[in-house]
């Protein structure tokens, strides 16, 4: 399972964001809350700051740092919240 997180993860391109959600349907993850753990864990080294909560907000105890990092992207915020419609990545999976 972590492999496959960090491989989905890995593939969001630039410019383009998923939810936790998103990535665990992907991966066959049992919750949202576990693709949050394992990027906690074990995700410092791939695009952690490209997965949002699924109403396109960042966790509160990383939110600066992250909005910044999709800032130098071109994923820009509204108070703090990315536009899903705009942002969201489609794979081909």
């Amino acid at each position: 399972m972590l492999e496959r997180v960090r491989e989905i993860v890995a593939s969001i391109p630039p410019g383009k964001v998923a939810t936790y959600g998103d990535i665990a349907a992907m991966a066959g993850a049992s919750t949202p809350r576990l693709i949050g753990r394992i990027l906690a864990e074990d995700g410092h080294d791939i695009p952690w700051y490209r997965v949002l909560r699924a109403n396109g907000t960042p966790a509160p105890h990383i939110a600066r740092r992250q909005l910044e990092l999709l800032r130098t992207e071109g994923v820009l915020a509204d108070r703090d919240k990315i536009n899903l419609r705009t942002y969201r990545w489609h794979p081909n999976v």
